[in-house]
C-alpha cells in the first residue's frame, strides 16, 4: 500500500521575509506618508497625493510604524558574510523607522515649524513640473490632485502650530512671497503646454485657491503665529544622540564628537592662515580672505562661470585616474528653486533612482536676491570667490553628488537606492572637495592660472571646510543649549571665516537642521577609512579602486561601507 505524504514547503528564510516586509514598508508607510519623496524616487502611483500633517494622520503613521518596528525586528538574521547586505539593510531600514519615530513624537516639527506646511506644498507641484516624466497632460492632472489637498494642509497648520519657535515663523515668512510667485508664475508657465482644455481650466481655479489659501497663510503668520511664537527651537542632547545613531548610525558621545570638529576647526584655521601668508606675507589671514571674497562673478554670470567649471574638472578625474565616471552627460545648471532659497546657497537635484522617463540632474544655485541692497548682494557674493566656486563645483559635481548618483544604479539593493545617510552623502561630497586639490587639481596649468590663483583656490577649499567645522560646533552647542543663534552667527564669522549674509543663512538652517555636522564628521569617516584600506593593501592601493568601491555601495552610512570595504567592525573614527 502506497502512503502519499504531503511535501511541506520550506518556510521562508529570514532574507525573503525581511524582502517581502520591507517592500509593505516602503508601499504601506515610507511613501505613503511622504508622497512628493515617492515622485522624486521614481514611484509615480502616489503623485496624486500630497502630504497630510493632519493630527490624525500622523497618529496613524506613528503606529505603523511602530507596527513595521515590531515586524522587522522579529526578523532574525544569521551572520554569514555572503548575507552581509540584507543583514546591514535590515539594519538601515530599523533606523529609518526609528529616526521617523523620533522626528514625530519627540523632535515633533509639525508642531514648530511653520516653514513645513507651505514648502511642501511647493515641493509637491514643483517635482511634478521639474521633469518630463509623463506627458504634460497627465503630470498636470497630478497637480490639481495635489493643489486641492493644499488648503486643507494650510489649515492643518493653524491646529498644529501653537508654540512655535520664533526662528521657524520668521523663516516661513521670509520664504512666503517666493513661494506666492512661483506658484502665481512658474507653475502656470511649466504647464502651458497642457491641451486638455477642461484641465487648464481646473487648474486656474485650483491654482487660484492655493495661492489665496497661501496668502492668508502668511497673513496668519504675521499677524496671529508670530506674536506668540515664543518655543524652543532646541532638541535637547537625548533627541540629537539618537538622531546621529539612527540617521548615521554614529554613537559617539556629544563631548567627544565636540572635540572632533573643534581640532578639525583648529587644523583648517592653522592652514588657512599658513597659505594666506604665502600669498600675502604680514597681512591678517581675515583681509586675505575679504580680498579673496572680491574676486567673484558678477551675479548674472554666476550660473555660466559654474558651468564652464565641468570640462575642466572631468578631464583631471579622467587623466589622474580619480573616479569611474559612468556617464557623459552633465547636469543642467539652473537658479534654486524659491521654496529652497532661504537656506542653501547651492545643491544638486539628481532624478531619483527608479526613475526611468526623465533623467536630467540639476544643480541649482541661488542667486543674490532682487531686493538686496548693492552691498548686502556683495556681501553674499563673497562666498562664491574663484576658490569657493570651485570647491562647490566638486561638491555637487564633479566627482560629488553628481558622480554618486551615477553609480547608484550599481548599488547592491533596492534599500540602498532608497535610504541614505548623510555622513555618506555630503561626507562624499566634502571629502572630495579636499582630495581633489590633494591630487593636484588647482595646480598651475591644471584648473588655474598661476600659483596665485591655486593658492585661491586652497584657500576657498579651507573656507567652505571652515564653514562645514562651524556647522558641526553650532549644531551641537545651538541643540543642547550652550549656544544661542545670535552666538551662532558670530561664531560662523569669527571661527568659521564667513560673512555676515552667510552666517545668518547657516544659523536659521542649523535650527532645523540639528545634525548638519555630518558634512564634516561623514569626510573624516571616509579619510580614515581610505586610510586604513592603504594601510591593508600598501603598494596595491589604487585611489580610483577605492572610489569606485566606496560608490558601489549606493549611500548607507560610513559604518556599513566600512565593514563591506574592510570586512570588520573597527571604529569609524
Amino acid at each position: 500500500m502506497l502512503v502519499n505524504i504531503a511535501a511541506k514547503a520550506d518556510p521562508p528564510d529570514w532574507k525573503q521575509q525581511f524582502a517581502k516586509v520591507s517592500d509593505e514598508y516602503f508601499n504601506q508607510v515610507y511613501f505613503r506618508y511622504a508622497p512628493s519623496t515617492a515622485t522624486t524616487t521614481g514611484f509615480h502611483q502616489y503623485d496624486n497625493q500630497l502630504e497630510d500633517y493632519s493630527r490624525k494622520t500622523i497618529e496613524e503613521q506613528i503606529a505603523a510604524l511602530k507596527q513595521f518596528e515590531g515586524r522587522i525586528e522579529a526578523i532574525q538574521p544569521d551572520h554569514s558574510r555572503a548575507d552581509f547586505v540584507p543583514r546591514s539593510d535590515r539594519e538601515i531600514v530599523l533606523s529609518n523607522i526609528r529616526s521617523q519615530l523620533l522626528t514625530l513624537q519627540t523632535i515633533r516639527p509639525w508642531q514648530k515649524n511653520a516653514d513645513n506646511y507651505s514648502s511642501t506644498c511647493a515641493n509637491g507641484v514643483f517635482v511634478l513640473m521639474e521633469r518630463n516624466f509623463a506627458p504634460v497632460d497627465d503630470r498636470l492632472r497630478s497637480a490639481i490632485e495635489r493643489e486641492k489637498q493644499m488648503p486643507a494642509l494650510l489649515a492643518a497648520a493653524r491646529v498644529n502650530l501653537q508654540n512655535p519657535p520664533q526662528i521657524f515663523t520668521q523663516i516661513a515668512i521670509e520664504q512666503l512671497p517666493d513661494i506666492i510667485s512661483f506658484f502665481q508664475n512658474d507653475v502656470p508657465q511649466a504647464f502651458a503646454g497642457a491641451q486638455d482644455l477642461g484641465l487648464k481650466a481646473q487648474f486656474a481655479m485650483t491654482n487660484a485657491a492655493v495661492v489665496g489659501a497661501l496668502t492668508d497663510y502668511l497673513s496668519w503668520l504675521k499677524t496671529d503665529l508670530l506674536p506668540r511664537s515664543h518655543g524652543d527651537f532646541r532638541i535637547g542632547a537625548d533627541a540629537f544622540r539618537k538622531k546621529l545613531e539612527y540617521d548615521e548610525m554614529v554613537d559617539i558621545p556629544l563631548d567627544k564628537l565636540l572635540q572632533i570638529g573643534w581640532a578639525d576647526l583648529r587644523r583648517n584655521q592653522a592652514q588657512f592662515k599658513q597659505v594666506a601668508a604665502e600669498l600675502d606675507p604680514g597681512k591678517d589671514p581675515r583681509a586675505v580672505l575679504l580680498e579673496l571674497g572680491k574676486d567673484h562673478p558678477a551675479p548674472d554670470q554666476l550660473i555660466p562661470t559654474f558651468r564652464d567649471t565641468f570640462t575642466s574638472l572631468i578631464a583631471f578625474i579622467r587623466s589622474h585616474h580619480i573616479v569611474t565616471i559612468p556617464s557623459d552627460v552633465e547636469p543642467v545648471v539652473e537658479e534654486t528653486p524659491p521654496f529652497m532659497r532661504a537656506t542653501t546657497t547651492a545643491s544638486l537635484d539628481p532624478p531619483g533612482p527608479f526613475e526611468t522617463h526623465s533623467t536630467t540632474a540639476y544643480f541649482n544655485v541661488t542667486l543674490p536676491d532682487p531686493t538686496w541692497t548693492p552691498a548686502e548682494v556683495d556681501g553674499y557674493m563673497h562666498s562664491f570667490n574663484i576658490g569657493t566656486v570651485i570647491s562647490t563645483a566638486v561638491h555637487e559635481t564633479y566627482p560629488g553628488h553628481y558622480v554618486q548618483f551615477l553609480w547608484l544604479p550599481q548599488a547592491p539593493s533596492k534599500v540602498r537606492k532608497i535610504l541614505g545617510a548623510n555622513t555618506d552623502i555630503e561626507g562624499w561630497a566634502h571629502y572630495c572637495e579636499q582630495m581633489m586639490l590633494d591630487e593636484g587639481y588647482g595646480q598651475p596649468g591644471v584648473g588655474a592660472k598661476n600659483k596665485r590663483e591655486s593658492k585661491l583656490l586652497r584657500l576657498g577649499q579651507l573656507q567652505d571646510a571652515l564653514l562645514r567645522d562651524a556647522r558641526f560646533v553650532v549644531g551641537i552647542e545651538m541643540h543642547t543649549g550652550n549656544m544661542t543663534l545670535a552666538q551662532a552667527e558670530e561664531f560662523f564669522q569669527k571661527e568659521g571665516y564667513q560673512s555676515k549674509e552667510v552666517a545668518v543663512v547657516e544659523t536659521k538652517r542649523g535650527a532645523g537642521d540639528p545634525t548638519y555636522l555630518y558634512y564634516t564628521l561623514g569626510k573624516l569617516e571616509i579619510l580614515k577609512l581610505r586610510a586604513d584600506v592603504e594601510k591593508r593593501e600598501g603598494a596595491k592601493f589604487s585611489l580610483e579602486k577605492f572610489h569606485d568601491d566606496f560608490l558601489r555601495q549606493g549611500f548607507p552610512p560610513v559604518k556599513i561601507v566600512r565593514e563591506a570595504m574592510l570586512g570588520d567592525n573597527s571604529p569609524t573614527l
